[in-house]
């Protein structure tokens, strides 16, 4: 046997390619382990994708994957797979960073690298190979800053634009095929922007359907955990390890955790959605300044696919998008003011400029700003479950344009991309972005599915019957 060499073309595409290639001997998780740092050692001096390796850690975790394997323990099939996790999920061996000045100098029990959250001890049980801690947005809700000593994800499509954020290293480390899956976080997009920008997969579960705990928050009611990877199919496998109820996160949900791939024995050929009634919202979604050209075509060329699988196309419209969406920031910058505020008061000056502003922004809320956005979130569930009701998911695209520059990008920049993620995050609903094609200039574009409450399944059946009737999602960036 012997370790793959040649580029990102030589590396198993996703989890269960690798996992096959594991399981029938043709790899070991040893030597599949040793060429993914081999190509972030060429390659991530360029990219940014890693905060810290652990490279000693994670090639003994992989030779007891292996070990495993031989004696005939598998683990499932995460077993002996190389994975990332975001910069602000508490990962032993890697003190948490956060991506700021402030932690840096100040950093508490909970992330000083002694231990794991329950996320990435469900991903160790599990089997997996933990590579390193991926970059991220300063405390997942700051821009890129070249000026601050923490390493910016560039794009592998194209290294002068963003990888999105804020889980940008995870998004790009997957893309470049650097490793082969990971977590994020989603608060108002932060695992499906990167996503979309870098042509991978990411789901957002359900708010409560992960735990937080051993998480830096970002604002207690919209925050979630979970993967980015190459496939629908890849997602499921890592949401399958770490979804579940855990004590020490008072949100999380009871909801017993279903099988996320119930046709995961079916040939090739599987993939209908026969049955299903895809809501299709081309209203708030298209057409918006500053969308891609290309944008209606490849969004119908989507929702075509999705009928030739034999789902039922009904025409929706997502109930007062704009005020919802707003409703959602207006509490993600309210409640990231209230955690940071001991620290906004005695460390200032160690917050990069971009996290400063927002975060000063969210202390001039008035309680009354809150509490009138938490009674439209509410109303927003109400009437977005009334329309689930009527179709089994509901068809966006991601964004509206592909990645952009890095050069001169700052909060007010981000806010005009037409982005339409966060409307997910203020209703608390589960969501997938999946790549749907090239935009005009040649970077990824985004389809975007979201569904009921807890009903990941039904996200990701719709998102893996779109890639198994396209190419797109294997599509690599122009990387040695």
């Amino acid at each position: 046997m012997t370790a793959p060499e040649g580029g990102a073309r030589a590396i198993p595409p996703g989890i269960e390619e690798a996992g096959e290639a594991l399981r029938s001997g043709r790899l070991t998780s040893l030597e599949l382990t040793r060429a993914l740092l081999r190509r972030a050692d060429g390659l991530d001096e360029r990219l940014g994708v890693y905060q810290q390796r652990l490279d000693e850690r994670a090639l003994e975790e992989a030779a007891r994957a292996d070990s495993e394997l031989a004696s005939g323990r598998d683990r499932g099939p995460l077993h002996g797979i190389p994975l990332g996790v975001k910069d602000i999920i508490a990962t032993r061996g890697a003190p948490t960073a956060a991506g700021s000045l402030v932690f840096e100098r100040e950093r508490s029990p909970d992330w000083e690298g002694s231990r794991d959250a329950p996320v990435v001890s469900r991903l160790r049980r599990a089997g997996a190979v933990v590579l390193g801690t991926t970059s991220t947005m300063e405390f997942a809700i700051g821009m890129p800053d070249p000026q601050r000593p923490f390493p910016v994800a560039r794009n592998p499509w194209d290294t002068s634009r963003w990888a999105g954020g804020s889980s940008s290293g995870t998004g790009a480390g997957v893309a470049a095929s650097l490793m082969l899956g990971g977590l994020g976080s989603d608060t108002g997009g932060s695992i499906r922007i990167p996503a979309a920008l870098c042509g991978v997969s990411g789901l957002k579960p359900t708010y409560g359907r992960v735990p937080r705990s051993g998480v830096v928050p970002l604002a207690y009611s919209l925050d979630t955990v979970g993967p980015i990877a190459r496939t629908a199919r890849c997602c499921a496998h890592l949401l399958q390890a770490i979804a579940g109820p855990d004590e020490g996160d008072p949100a999380s949900a009871g909801e017993p955790v279903p099988d996320y791939l119930p046709d995961g024995a079916l040939p090739d050929g599987a993939g209908s959605l026969a049955g299903l009634r895809l809501g299709v919202d081309r209203a708030s979604c298209l057409d918006r300044p500053g969308s891609d050209p290309e944008l209606a075509a490849r969004f119908e060329a989507a929702v075509e696919e999705l009928s030739g699988a034999g789902a039922e196309i009904v025409a929706v419209e997502l109930p007062r998008y704009e005020v919802v969406r707003q409703s959602g920031a207006l509490s993600l910058r309210a409640e990231a003011s209230a955690y940071h505020l001991p620290w906004l008061r005695r460390r200032w000056g160690d917050y990069g400029v971009h996290t400063a502003k927002v975060l000063a922004a969210g202390l001039l809320l008035s309680a009354a700003d809150y509490v009138q956005a938490q009674r439209v979130r509410a109303w927003a569930r109400g009437e977005v479950a009334a329309m689930l009701g009527r179709v089994d998911a509901v068809v966006t695209p991601t964004a509206g344009a592909s990645a952009p520059p890095l050069s001169g990008l700052d909060h007010l920049s981000f806010g005009r991309l037409p982005i339409f993620a966060g409307f997910w995050n203020a209703v608390g609903f589960p969501a997938i972005a999946v790549p749907m094609g090239p935009g005009a200039s040649g970077l990824p574009l985004s389809l975007h599915v979201a569904a009921r409450p807890f009903e990941e399944a039904t996200v990701v059946r719709v998102a893996d019957s779109f890639q198994r009737r396209t190419d797109w999602h294997r599509a690599l960036p122009p990387l040695p």
